[in-house]
């Protein structure tokens, strides 16, 4: 039998000999125990997962056995290695996970959002990567409790490979030996039928959304229902509620909770392949990759799409479509319908009856709304003498007039108001003609409208009026003769955000709409429910003009929102250089803070904006402000590897050796953790203390061991860095970087 000869990295087949006598038990259910153990003679820490052959049928447990070898060849960062079996113990030897389960930390702790998402981002890279083998490697018992944690919360799939599919297997032997081992809710519908195909990668993709949504609410699916309760919900296409997901979320949760949906669809074969998930999951997890729960403004993505509001209320307009030409079996109504595709007008007043008048189409439209619909006033007379009403409505609340305005038949639109239409009559979500005609820039119609009594303040069910959608699409004209018609005050009005007119024409760019609603009494300094005011919205959309004319009209340039960001933050964290400048030239206060302590320079660092930064710096800004837990901007650059906002942080005078509160990591911690060498570079020659040691007793050699970087590791000995420090569990950075099979730096380090 092969002895282990120091190093985890290989396969072996271990004896109870090869460990130190202090086991300690770790965790245990009824497949087994887990042990914390440690290999001589380097004490290296390991798991030693017992596996019971009375749970486990002898020829799984064989197969085990034969493929462990295979096993422990799958290296991945996200994925739990496995060293090898100890046959005397009937155990698999694995990378010991200080942090245990991801089930006992969903239990135990409130996570935030950023660590959630990269959470799941990780564990979506270890799947991708089983996934990504030729052949496939099949999970088939994915859940939280097989997703571990190491030392600093990052995730590692395990128990891969354990579960398999043999052809020719009982799908309910199958099914059963997964509930036994508390699966059942990660088990996908189409496991339920007498479908023979064997479980695919899908299978997979499945219980990650169950997966993603268990760490999204910190909840366990299907709490308290039966096997059978849980089976017949999965089969039926029930899922675990979205509505327990807290709706106190950052908006990119709700691109999150698409991706679940798409996992854990009915039909297999719209499930997406891990590799488009890894894509996705990225592109969320970097937009909340910050260090520690930083709240920043809901317009922290830096596309329109991050404030709703800034697009009309969501409105899907269904206009009634003409048929093609009829076929010799079609009805009379359906005859009708085609003359008027046909334009030929003249044919459809002839045949027209009074009997068509009422005939119901698809979607409650009647054939008056269809006869509008073709343009032709003198049609839409004939109808209308033939006894349609006037005011009849679509399935959607669409009005004859609704349709005229849309289609900007102006004569119609007249002739429908002679005949009586009701211009104050809205569709399902409550929209007027006004506001459609508002919304197009239709003046014409507008005029129109509001002469024949139109309610110029009318409020569709998101509280917008004509005049808001005016202003949000530039339509000056439409806004001067609204303003005409409205009292003094309705320049304030507010939609159901507590968005002004201002808001929205300031977020915009508009600039001439601004002068005039600041010209005609509105308030620069009123503010939203969240307590932006148009500042706010201008600053962070870098709409430069406008800032300047806020400016001017007095707008108070320090107003905090309900995190406590001002004009300036927004501006420092979108990079608005200039707009930055204007705020400071007008008495802005460089170092405000947020509700967490955050300067503008903190964000301005963070996102790398390096003009921003000396911009910030050359009105007064101060470089070594501290946030949350005292972090100052230079350990936020460090972080983000902005290595040029590192150098000018540096050249103004940031102290390289401040430590931060928590854990008392220096910027220069921070540098090796981000493997950041040019970052690392700048702060040594800043005389950055390179053995200087956190709360943890590690030195930046010991974090640069632990990560693997042999540039940064070499820079740090060239300065002085002392390799015989002994960290808080007595390593040096020889020991760490052994202990994570970081080979190249034992080598350096040996020298």
């Amino acid at each position: 039998m092969d002895r282990f000869d120091g190093s985890p990295g290989e396969f072996r087949n271990f004896e109870k000999a090869d460990f130190e006598a202090d086991w300690i038990k770790v965790a245990e259910n009824r497949l087994g125990q887990v042990y914390q153990v440690k290999l001589k003679p380097l004490r290296i820490q390991c798991a030693l997962k017992s596996l019971d052959t009375m749970l486990y049928a002898n020829n799984i447990y064989r197969r085990i056995i034969e493929e462990a070898s295979s096993m422990a060849k799958v290296k991945f960062k996200y994925i739990v290695s496995i060293y090898g079996l100890c046959s005397e113990a009937t155990a698999m030897v694995m990378e010991y996970m200080s942090n245990g389960s991801l089930n006992n930390l969903l239990a135990s702790h409130t996570l935030m959002w950023p660590k959630k998402f990269q959470m799941i981002h990780e564990a979506s890279m270890g799947m991708n990567f089983l996934h990504s083998m030729k052949p496939p490697l099949l999970h088939l018992n994915l859940k939280t409790s097989n997703i571990l944690l190491d030392s600093h919360l990052h995730v590692k799939i395990s128990d891969f490979g354990l579960i398999h599919w043999e052809a020719g297997m009982n799908k309910k032997s199958f099914i059963e030996s997964l509930a036994a081992r508390g699966n059942i809710s990660y088990i996908p519908p189409e496991t339920f039928t007498q479908s023979p195909d064997p479980p695919g990668t899908v299978f997979d993709v499945y219980s990650f959304g169950i997966v993603i949504w268990e760490i999204l609410t910190q909840q366990k699916p299907y709490a308290g229902c039966s096997v059978t309760t849980v089976l017949l919900q999965v089969s039926h296409g029930k899922r675990p509620s979205v509505e327990l997901i807290s709706e106190q979320r950052p908006h990119e949760c709700d691109q999150m909770i698409c991706i679940m949906r798409q996992c854990w669809d009915q039909e297999n074969k719209k499930r997406p392949q891990f590799l488009d998930t890894v894509r996705k999951t990225e592109a969320l997890s970097e937009v909340l990759k910050i260090p520690g729960p930083i709240l920043l403004p809901n317009s922290d993505g830096g596309q329109k799409s991050d404030y709703p509001w800034l697009f009309s209320p969501k409105h899907q307009i269904a206009l009634p479509e003409l048929p093609d030409l009829p076929s010799d079996d079609q009805h009379a109504e359906d005859v009708l319908l085609s003359l008027l595709s046909k334009k030929d007008f003249g044919s459809f007043r002839e045949s027209v009856r009074k009997e068509h008048i009422h005939i119901p189409f698809s979607g409650e439209k009647s054939l008056l709304h269809y006869t509008v619909a073709s343009g032709d006033a003198e049609s839409v007379e004939h109808v209308l003498s033939l006894g349609a009403q006037v005011n009849c409505t679509t399935a959607r609340g669409y009005t004859p007039l609704i349709v005229a305005v849309l289609k900007r038949h102006h004569d119609i639109i007249s002739l429908l108001l002679e005949h009586g239409a009701a211009a104050n009559l809205g569709d399902e979500d409550q929209w007027t003609a006004l506001h459609f005609a508002a919304q197009s820039g239709d003046d014409r119609t507008v005029r129109l409208l509001l002469d024949k009594g139109a309610v110029a303040d009318a409020r569709e069910k998101a509280g917008w009026m004509p005049l808001h959608l005016a202003c949000q699409n530039d339509h000056e004209t439409v806004v001067r003769l609204l303003l005409s018609r409205l009292s003094e005050e309705a320049v304030g009005e507010r939609e159901a955000q507590g968005r002004t007119p201002l808001h929205i024409a300031s977020a915009f760019g508009h600039l001439s709409i601004t002068k005039l609603l600041l010209s005609q009494g509105a308030d620069p300094n009123a503010t939203d429910f969240s307590l932006y005011t148009a500042l706010h919205l201008a600053a962070d959309e870098g709409q430069n003009r406008i800032v300047r004319h806020l400016l001017k009209g007095g707008v108070n340039p320090d107003s905090a929102d309900i995190k406590g960001f001002t004009p300036l933050h927004m501006a420092a964290l979108k990079g608005h250089t200039g707009i930055c400048r204007q705020l400071l030239s007008n008495r802005a206060s460089p170092d405000s803070k947020t509700l967490q302590g955050w300067t503008p320079m903190h964000l301005a660092a963070l996102r790398g904006h390096e003009a921003t930064v000396v911009q910030l710096e050359s009105q007064g800004a101060c470089v070594n402000a501290r946030g949350m837990n005292g972090w100052t901007p230079l350990h936020l650059a460090c972080h983000q590897s902005e290595a040029e906002v590192v150098a000018r942080l540096l050249a103004a005078k940031a102290d390289p050796n401040v430590s931060e509160d928590n854990e008392g990591w220096t910027p220069l911690h921070t540098a090796c953790t981000s493997l950041s060498l040019p970052s690392v570079l700048y702060l040594i020659s800043h005389h950055a203390a390179v053995n200087a040691v956190n709360s943890g007793k590690a030195s930046p050699l010991h974090l640069a061991a632990k990560h693997g970087s042999t540039p940064i590791i070499k820079a740090l000995l060239q300065t002085g860095a002392d390799r015989t420090l002994l960290d808080s569990s007595g390593s040096t950075a020889l020991n760490v970087a052994q202990r994570c099979e970081k080979w190249d730096v034992v080598k350096l380090l040996e020298l």
